[in-house]
This record gives structure tokens, sequence and C-alpha cells, in this order.
């Protein structure tokens, strides 16, 4: 695999395609006019360029800080020196302004607001292990992930489509974070060793092993109760969603005996599959009326 496309860390992207699908999704039947299918495009890229930007940005801080000199993970290429440290930052900054530059069309079409949670999504990308107080080290990354690849994403892809926002978009949000969120905690878990070792205060760190390994679980199934809740929200076919519980044994099974180091990777792998999997059958669920 392309060392770039390896960084760019394939399995987290399904978190940034999940909530302008289910967003969109939200959005039918809603708009006066139809689906704006280009604001939709420009949604999924700025989307999927800040997760990329992110990915990015904590493979350069990281491996400048050398916070990922002993890991199991996928590949970092900063501390494997696969690409030095202001390559790997350039990559960074260019996935940040073709966001930026996508929501700039956006906020063009739609209203000034849009760049002001433009800018605090880029900030929180770069800020989540960059500069000096990066609150991924605290043990904040899990509230980011949630708001802004599940509320905001989510929301945000249905407002540039409807011009305002809708209750149903909001609970739809709730549970493509909790998966989004998912995958950060399947990372940190796998990392819980090294990130003490460094001083790197995850949320796994702070709550120790077998209290993240619940709060995996516990994620992974409340999402897709909520998931299931939304068909109380107008849009009965959303109950579909309970589908997922089937792709989501394997992972949940692996976690709770106990599995360390490289078979988390799989999990990873796994997770991704069942937000896939879920983001699809939400995004279905939700388009029936």
């Amino acid at each position: 695999m392309n060392k770039w496309v390896a960084g760019a860390r394939p399995r987290t992207l399904p978190a940034a395609v999940v909530p302008v699908a289910v967003g969109t999704a939200c959005a039918v039947g809603e708009a006066a006019h139809g689906i704006i299918w280009w604001r939709v495009a420009a949604a999924g890229v700025v989307s999927l360029a800040l997760q990329i930007g992110t990915n990015y940005a904590n493979d350069y801080s990281d491996g400048v800080k050398g916070t990922d000199e002993v890991r199991v993970g996928p590949v970092r290429l900063v501390a494997s020196k696969l690409a030095t440290p202001g390559a790997v930052k350039r990559a960074s900054i260019l996935a940040f302004a073709i966001a930026a530059l996508a929501g700039l069309a956006l906020t063009i079409a739609v209203g000034p607001i849009l760049l002001v949670v433009g800018v605090a999504a880029i900030a929180a990308g770069w800020f989540y292990t960059g500069g000096s107080h990066p609150y991924g080290y605290y043990g904040f990354g899990e509230l980011f992930v949630f708001v802004f690849f599940g509320l905001v994403a989510t929301v945000g892809t249905t407002y540039v489509l409807i011009e305002r926002v809708t209750g149903l978009a909001v609970l739809a949000a709730v549970p493509v974070g909790f998966l989004a969120c998912a995958l950060l905690v399947i990372n940190n878990l796998r990392d819980i060793p090294t990130d003490t070792v460094v001083g790197k205060k995850t949320l796994a760190v702070r709550i120790g092993d077998a209290r993240t390994r619940w709060l995996y679980v516990s994620l992974v199934c409340l999402a897709i109760i909520v998931g299931a809740v939304c068909a109380f929200g107008g849009r009965p076919w959303a109950a579909i969603v309970l589908l997922a519980v089937v792709l989501a044994v394997t992972p949940v099974r692996t976690v709770r005996r106990g599995a360390t180091g490289r078979e988390l990777i799989g999990v990873l792998g796994d997770t991704g599959r069942l937000q896939l999997a879920f983001g699809l059958l939400l995004t279905v669920g939700l388009s029936l009326r």
C-alpha cells in the first residue's frame, strides 16, 4: 500500500463518510426543492479532508514528540521514518486546505455560520495532538470525535441541505458519534501500555483497561439502540439498523475476552465495517418515509 494512503489511516475514514450519508438521509423529504447534490458532495469532501488532515496532524505531532516510537498500531509515517516530519505536516495542511475550500463554497451558498464551524473543526483536528497542550493527551479525544464526527458532521450536512436543524438529525447524529468514538476507544485501548510510558493520558489510560472495554461495548450497543429509536421520529424503516447486531457480535466478544495488541487491530477493522454497515442501514431506513 502507498505510504501516504496508509498514513491517511483508511480504517478510520468511515467516520467521515457515515455522518454525511446519514445527514443527507435526514434531509430527504424536508428540502423545499429537493436534495442539492453538489452540496452533499462538498460536505463529503469537507468531512473526508478533515479526517485525513487530522490523521496526518496526529502522525506529525506524535512523531516529533516521540510518543509513537514504540507502538503496535497501523503505520505512522514520521515514527517509522517513511516520511519526514515536514512532509507529513504539509500533507496535513493540504488536507485541511481542501476542507476549507469545499467549506467556503458551502459558506457562500448557505451562510457565514459554516465558516465559524469550519475553523473550529480544523483547530480541533490540529490541536488533538498538536501544540503545547494537546487535548488528546488529557482524555478529551472522544469528546472531540463525538462532537465533530457525530453531531457537527451529521447535523451540519442536514443543515447545508435544508438550512435548518431538525430533531431527527440531532437524534441520528448520536449513534453516528458513538460509533466514531468506538473507533478511537479501540485505538486507545490497544495503546494503553505505550501511552502510559510516554505520559499520554488518553481517556483509556485514565480509566484503565477494564473500564475502557466496557466503554467500547456500551458505545456499540447504545449506537444500535439509539439508531433504532430514530424509527419513532417519523421514519419507521430506521429500525432496520438492528440488523447491524450481526456485525457487532465478533468485535464485542473479542474486546470482552481481553484481546490485546495486534488482535485489537482486527477489532478496529471490524468496527469500521460495523460503522459502514450501520451507516448504510440507517441511511436507507431514514430515506424511506
